[in-house]
């Protein structure tokens, strides 16, 4: 039987944002938020934060203790150690991955993408490679086969490979998996707009939205934050420059 296991990586180290994991919007933890909006998702089956053995990650472990989510502990450095280390010990047969600073991810996306997904047809979907995404960055999902995410696991040997958890996955080198093509998002939900949290801007967009949306933290449609920053380009300019510094540093990882 297929399980599908959705894994959110989290942890407090961020080197631009420290702690943005358990920072607040609408009086619920960061996280809180990508963990229901995960749970809303109506094909997937168990979501699991996989956080870090370091001591700066207790507190991750002891909000998802409080709360009840499931987490995982694993390798700081070695991301995709600690994504195989949790889709493994939770049955994963399909693994979908979600960063945890993604306050606005979509249930009705992560649907879509697991539905593309589960034809069979491939190893590895994402909405935002291989190609020119269409999605808003924040809304990043990625799906793969346990098969080929043990596969990486047991092959990938560049930094880079460890550190991204799918690179050695998409990058597909050795030509031994099936690559779909990047799934396009719908016309209203083709936006310019950054709703991830990298940078203190990115979090004072969120903050904007669920202040005016969700001043006790109930969940914000994702299509109301996008009308929202169409009706306010002021603050959907606030972060806008920081999507240039941020392939700036990919590239210079690269």
């Amino acid at each position: 039987m297929n399980k599908v296991v959705c894994v959110i990586q989290a942890r407090m180290g961020s080197t631009r944002l420290p702690g943005k994991t358990l920072m607040l919007l609408g009086g619920k933890p960061l996280l809180w938020h990508v963990v229901d909006r995960c749970r809303r998702a109506k094909k997937i089956d168990e979501v699991v934060v996989a956080t870090t053995t370091a001591q700066a990650d207790d507190a991750v472990a002891a909000f998802c203790a409080q709360e009840g989510f499931a987490c995982f502990r694993g390798s700081e450095d070695n991301v995709l150690a600690r994504y195989h280390g949790a889709a493994k010990e939770h049955g994963a047969t399909t693994v979908i991955r979600v960063t945890g600073d993604c306050p606005l991810i979509d249930p009705e996306t992560l649907d879509a993408c697991v539905e593309a997904f589960s034809g069979g047809a491939f190893d590895y979907l994402s909405n935002a490679l291989p190609g020119d995404r269409t999605y808003p960055r924040g809304l990043d999902v990625e799906v793969f086969s346990f098969a080929a995410l043990d596969k990486a696991f047991q092959n990938a040997t560049e930094t880079y490979e460890k550190e991204h958890v799918a690179p050695y996955i998409w990058e597909n080198k050795k030509g031994e998996f099936r690559i779909a093509p990047i799934v396009q998002a719908p016309a209203e939900f083709t936006r310019p707009f950054r709703l991830t949290v990298d940078y203190p801007e990115d979090f004072e967009v969120m903050t904007k939205i669920y202040d005016a949306l969700s001043p006790e933290g109930a969940y914000v449609d994702t299509r109301a934050a996008f009308a929202f920053l169409d009706q306010h380009p002021d603050i959907a300019q606030l972060n806008a420059h920081c999507e240039e510094v941020w392939k700036q540093r990919v590239a210079r990882k690269a």
